[in-house]
């Protein structure tokens, strides 16, 4: 893999110098170089770890599991580890930087791609039209929007797409507590914590419908986890019922595929 086609993928995934670095074990100040230009013959060795990274190799530094990139735990405040940080850090964030609290421990979040952005948009537009249309009382809501899950000051998430149905929860500033439906888009900086820890976290707090929608392999796999049943996979082109509306509402995903085709070169 060429150094144009990993500036590319850094690019198109929204990867940071940092989170290249800690995880090939390239020094950033190395990483930045070779991103930035400056370096413009990187050594062979160098650029294999790097490649690691963005080709995804089964057995990323020996360990025989698939490499998968993973949001960075970053530290913001000298004296705390992971664990320790409250909502007084969070709100110290600089406004720029996206970022979300759980269970004390603060996740750097990477720009979304414009594939991940229209998917939200396409998925909450039928979900408002619908709920429009009943003149029902629960509001859809996009990132970045906090929600304060646990009710306490150790985690605040933003879901890609969440559907609130209790007002009292709907803050000014923020949402409080479980939403009723959280949908997220999976990307290579986010899959692990969205598939294992904020699956776990949404379950614990009380959320009755989770979502997981991956761009790349066209699938989404759905948790009833109000009725605890086993989770359903579909297919981009699948209508998929919503079970807190009782299947009443259906996302239209062939819909949605029509509208984000161009952004997969015509596939």
């Amino acid at each position: 893999m060429t150094v144009d086609e990993m500036k590319n993928r850094k690019k198109q995934y929204g990867y940071s110098c940092e989170q290249i670095a800690e995880l090939s074990g390239v020094p950033l100040g190395t990483v930045q170089k070779i991103f930035s230009g400056i370096t413009k013959t990187p050594r062979y060795d160098t650029l294999r770890q790097l490649e690691k990274i963005f080709a995804g190799e089964a057995s990323y530094l020996g360990t025989g599991q698939p490499f998968i990139l993973r949001e960075t735990q970053c530290t913001y405040q000298a004296g705390k580890k992971p664990g320790e940080y409250t909502l007084e850090d969070y709100y110290a964030l600089p406004e720029e930087r996206r970022a979300e609290l759980i269970d004390g421990v603060i996740y750097d979040m990477a720009a979304p791609t414009n594939l991940h952005q229209q998917l939200i948009m396409e998925i909450s537009v039928q979900l408002h039209t619908f709920i429009s249309s009943q003149k029902g009382s629960c509001k859809v809501s996009m990132a970045p929007t906090d929600v304060q899950l646990d009710c306490d000051d150790k985690t605040m998430v933003q879901p890609d797409i969440l559907v609130m149905c209790n007002r009292d929860s709907i803050l000014r500033t923020h949402m409080y507590g479980a939403p009723d439906l959280v949908i997220e888009i999976l990307s290579p900086s986010t899959r692990r914590k969205d598939m294992n820890l904020k699956y776990g976290k949404y379950a614990a707090a009380g959320v009755r419908e989770y979502w997981m929608v991956d761009p790349d392999t066209k699938k989404i796999v759905v948790y009833d986890i109000e009725h605890e049943e086993f989770p359903v996979v579909y297919e981009f082109g699948d209508k998929i019922p919503v079970r807190i509306f009782h299947g009443e509402c259906e996302i239209d995903f062939k819909v949605i595929y029509e509208a984000v085709r161009f952004l997969y070169g015509g596939s």
